[in-house]
């Protein structure tokens, strides 16, 4: 599972982890993330991330 960082804030989303204070189950890949989940540390939207290489 690919993990995706935040650019602007650095926040690191694991699939492996999930979400689970907002909702989202360990084993989410970042593509099945709700269209309006937003990075829990500064609130920007998925399209702040970036693959982390």
């Amino acid at each position: 599972m690919k993990r995706y960082v935040c650019e602007p804030c650095g926040y690191i989303y694991d699939p492996e982890v999930g979400d689970p204070d907002n909702g989202i189950e360990p084993g989410t890949e970042f593509a099945d993330l709700p269209d309006e989940w937003v990075c829990p540390v500064c609130g920007l939207g998925k399209d702040e991330f970036v693959e982390e290489e």
